[in-house]
């Protein structure tokens, strides 16, 4: 085609050779416009690098959405059939988001425009809304779509947008690329001074980024608009510059393709000129030079094409490996996630059996020590039984023996020895008594039928009311009774408990005090809670093992160190019963052969529950 040209524009220059030089430049700008009409765009590039740089970063936000990752990934790659699909599989999922539905319209835009589908790219950048941090792109690629289509109107109203604008707010578009897309839309308008001041600003900002190929187009384009103005003194220079740079361009900066497509180009160009100049032989050389470039060209793009082929082949051998490998990967996994899940079951089946195993063996504890408990209590029954049984047997023989010296003294009316009669006959009925009621309260305690009703108690007035039924024992033995509780002191406890729990320790005071002894009874208040009742004797005491011993849970004592004071223990172990259930304490402070303390610890208040 070139050849031809070549030959027809020769023909032509013969032909006129004598006609207006006017005639001869218009044949020649024929060739010229053919010449540079793919440079029109050539310049529409943008700064890629910085461009994805900022396209990554902005859209970070988002890489959560699994379909938007992926779809900005095949963007950055440039592999533009698969940011469709992934960015419609995103915007399919209906997002509220804003932000997000402006990136995927953008992308798809984007996609289209590079794949020459203008009227569905135009549409996606439609639905991206005016804030969207790359809105000057869309302005810029629709610019791009409307030149394209020749608009040229249009497409100087999309740069005429952004023209105003730093580079640094264009995120990555050259402001060198808008001005020499609006001198290239003024060109054709026959607007020469715009396109002449656009061109040339473009230029001059190329100059200084250094960027051969867009000079060398850019110097093209200069010439061409002079040429139209049949500025030939002004248009060669330009050429001619356009064509010495592309003799300094190397493929090692730049790929081969354009280097030799800009070599090829600028020497045509010179052909035409030495042409028009009539150097016949000149032009003769160029346009050898550039056909030279143009079989380089072919040849380059044959081994591009082969290597395109090998590559295309390359690609599907790793890519049945990749499948290969994919379907042993998911061989694998299945294999996995089965051992996976059986180890689960497996484990669930061990947690199981060792759970069930576990509570077999607190079951079994819990049995062994309700069995040990049991054994404790029917051991404790049994002795209590026996204690008892002995304590009535001896209560019974004492009266007996007592009952048949009283016959005998009856009939010698002895009265002095009757009256002692029957006062030990008397005793021996009382102790028999408290054992019988100490035994039903037992009973009922155990059995967790007895009542309680907790109310606030005086203290003083019970001390004197159970105190009084005891003086008759006290007097027998000689022993000095002080009632000390102040009358103000309150309790909160069980009435009828608490005359329970004063009976016995009375009678266990009386019972271990020596002749001639002393019981106090009084009240103590160290604590904020609780009012410490006190009944003191100085009788036997006990040793510090036998105070222990007492404070125990279910300690009965058959038989104290005393030969002839009898008892089951069983009082003094219903007080603790007793006392724990009216929300008390129960404490003992003795010394051998120094008497005892029984203290009791009432609540001041209403205890809970």
């Amino acid at each position: 085609m070139d050849i031809l040209c070549f030959f027809y524009i020769l023909i032509l220059a013969k032909l006129l050779k004598k006609q207006d030089m006017k005639v001869e430049v218009k044949v020649m700008l024929v060739c010229l416009l053919f010449t540079f009409s793919n440079l029109l765009f050539s310049q529409q590039k943008i700064s890629e690098a910085f461009f994805k740089k900022e396209i990554k970063e902005r859209s970070s936000q988002f890489i959560d959405e699994a379909n938007f990752n992926k779809a900005q990934l095949f963007f950055l790659k440039g592999k533009w059939d698969s940011t469709l699909i992934y960015s419609m599989k995103q915007l399919n999922a209906k997002t509220d988001i804003k932000e997000l539905n402006d990136y995927c319209h953008f992308f798809r835009g984007f996609s289209f425009n590079k794949k020459k589908i203008f009227k569905e790219a135009q549409k996606e950048f439609e639905n991206v809304s005016n804030d969207f941090a790359f809105h000057y792109h869309i302005k810029m690629i629709l610019g791009g779509i409307a030149l394209e289509q020749k608009k040229y109107r249009k497409a100087i109203s999309y740069f005429d947008q952004i023209e105003q604008f730093d580079e640094k707010e264009l995120l990555g578009i050259r402001k060198s690329n808008i001005e020499h897309n609006l001198g290239i839309s003024y060109l054709p308008l026959k607007e020469y001074d715009k396109a002449e001041f656009y061109l040339v600003k473009s230029a001059k900002r190329q100059e200084a980024d250094k960027d051969s190929l867009l000079i060398i187009g850019a110097y093209g384009d200069i010439a061409n608009l002079y040429y139209e103005q049949y500025k030939d003194d002004l248009a060669i220079p330009y050429f001619e510059k356009a064509y010495e740079m592309s003799k300094r361009l190397k493929g090692l900066e730049l790929k081969k393709i354009d280097v030799f497509d800009s070599k090829r180009k600028t020497a045509r160009n010179m052909a035409v000129v030495e042409e028009n100049r009539k150097n016949f032989k000149t032009s003769l050389t160029y346009r050898k030079e550039s056909e030279r470039w143009k079989d380089s060209l072919n040849n380059q793009t044959r081994i591009w094409e082969v290597a395109q082929v090998e590559k295309k082949f390359a690609v599907e051998k790793k890519q049945e490996e990749v499948s290969s490998l994919e379907k042993e990967n998911k061989k694998k996994i299945s294999e996995r996630n089965r051992l996976f899940y059986f180890s689960i079951v497996l484990l669930g089946l061990l947690m199981t059996v060792g759970y069930f195993y576990r509570e077999k063996i607190k079951a079994n504890k819990t049995i062994r020590a309700q069995k040990e408990t049991l054994d404790e209590l029917n051991a404790t029954k049994d002795k209590l039984f026996s204690i008892v049984s002995h304590d009535l047997r001896s209560s019974v023989n004492a009266l007996k023996t007592s009952n048949t010296k009283l016959l005998d003294n009856l009939e010698t009316r002895n009265l002095k020895v009757l009256d002692g009669l029957l006062q030990s006959n008397s005793a021996i009925v009382n102790g028999a008594y408290n054992l019988l009621d100490n035994l039903l309260h037992w009973a009922l305690l155990q059995t967790k039928q007895s009542y309680f009703k907790i109310e606030s108690i005086r203290l003083f007035f019970i001390v004197e009311q159970m105190a009084y039924n005891y003086k008759p024992l006290m007097l027998d033995k000689y022993i000095t009774f002080e009632n000390n509780v102040l009358k103000k002191d309150i309790v909160f406890a069980d009435q009828e408990s608490l005359k329970i729990i004063l009976r016995n320790l009375l009678d266990n005071a009386i019972k271990f005090s020596i002749m001639n002894g002393f019981i106090k009874v009084y009240t103590q208040n160290t604590s904020e809670n609780y009012c410490e009742l006190v009944i003191e004797d100085s009788g036997l005491g006990m040793d510090e093992a036998t105070r222990l011993e007492l404070l125990k849970d279910t300690v009965l004592l058959s038989k104290k160190k005393n030969e002839d004071i009898i008892g089951t223990g069983l009082g003094l172990q219903l007080c603790k019963s007793i006392i724990k259930k009216n929300k008390g304490v129960f404490s003992i402070e003795s010394e051998l052969g120094k008497g005892t303390k029984m203290i009791v610890y009432l609540s001041k208040t209403l205890p809970n529950g």
